[in-house]
């Protein structure tokens, strides 16, 4: 790996004993494909993760029977809890299960985790962590070791492609164009073992697929926003910081297989309907709420980019985006997804 410069006042060795206790907020739906190897990874690493909590969002695949075969064939007995959301988790849970009865949104879902695992008042950090994300062995190590003794909101590691190796960079940060409210994935597609690090002061969010929040943070800046319902939710967030920075652990890190339930797009992967017309409605949202003056400029983006899509025969994907940057009705391909109860949270007027 290439020289970078320190991001922590920790050293490598610190002892982990000595180190913040961490827990992990996963939010699922329909994730029965991959919440079985993301709980895999975690397990590899139960010494330096408390407590588990995942929050499903009422979906209709076995993503639930599956967590439930995984605790029963790891014995986990009392260790593995169900639980309302909204309720403290038994204090002998390692993994815990909390099933809400409708998709109210990926923020919605990380939220209920994060109040389960904080009220545990030794838990001082909090792993925001996708279902589709398996971790290195020593990233939770990392997490807590760069963690001790920082005052700060938000911590990344390096989030890489899963698959072809794993070798290639997701991304190692955001930044935002203050002018669109595009977001751009820092050191996206380079080489995990020669990229460098971004500066942490250079960044403006962590990804929500991998981001470890300080409880003295989400204490301070409140939890995720939810009136995003899918997109855009970690930047508000890194934007409600105040004075407390983002920090970095390069040596952190974890493997995403990205979208794997609604279609984002990704390299060599075009994203859906679906993952348009909320990414749109969520930037517009963002803009308007942040940066108010860039509205026009951020609408005339969008609607360049829906005629681009357009004219490269990608009608439906141009439609669904062209709705949501207007903050219209979607699309009935993209609608259908969601149940009627889903709908009516995701496509209701919001301020």
């Amino acid at each position: 790996m290439p020289d970078r410069a320190p991001t922590s006042k920790t050293t490598p060795n610190t002892p982990a004993r000595l180190a913040p206790k961490l827990g992990v907020a996963i939010a699922t739906f329909r994730s029965e494909a991959t919440i079985e190897a993301c709980l895999d990874s975690r397990r590899a690493a139960r010494a330096d993760i408390a407590r588990v909590v995942i929050t499903d969002i009422a979906s209709e695949d076995a993503t639930v029977g599956v967590i439930r075969a995984w605790a029963e064939r790891h014995d986990l007995g009392s260790a593995f809890a169900e639980i309302a959301p909204g309720d403290a988790p038994p204090l002998e849970s390692w993994l815990v299960l909390a099933r809400s009865p409708v998709n109210a949104g990926f923020a919605h879902a990380t939220n209920r985790s994060i109040e389960a695992l904080l009220a545990d008042n030794a838990i001082e950090m909090v792993w925001l962590l996708n279902p589709d994300c398996r971790i290195a062995p020593d990233a939770a190590r990392i997490y807590r070791e760069v963690g001790a003794g920082q005052d700060f909101a938000l911590m990344g590691g390096r989030t890489a492609y899963d698959g072809a190796g794993g070798d290639t960079i997701q991304t190692d940060g955001g930044r935002v164009s203050r002018w669109t409210g595009v977001c751009q994935s820092v050191n996206l597609g380079q080489l995990v073992a020669t990229a460098p690090m971004p500066a942490a002061a250079s960044l403006d969010f962590i990804t929500g697929a991998n981001c470890v929040a300080s409880r003295r943070f989400v204490e301070r800046a409140g939890l995720m926003p939810e009136d995003y319902f899918l997109y855009y939710e970690e930047v508000d967030w890194a934007y409600r910081r105040g004075g407390l920075p983002l920090i970095t652990a390069p040596e952190a890190l974890v493997w995403h297989l990205g979208g794997a339930s609604i279609g984002s797009g990704l390299v060599g992967r075009r994203a859906s309907p679906f993952a348009n017309y909320f990414n749109a409605k969520s930037r517009l949202r963002f803009v308007r709420r942040h940066h108010p003056a860039a509205t026009p400029f951020a609408l005339v983006h969008a609607v360049a980019k829906a005629a681009q899509l357009a004219l490269i025969g990608r009608g439906s994907e141009a439609r669904a985006l062209f709705a949501g940057a207007l903050g219209r009705p979607p699309p009935a391909e993209v609608a259908q997804i969601l149940s009627p109860e889903a709908q009516a949270i995701a496509f209701a007027p919001r301020s």
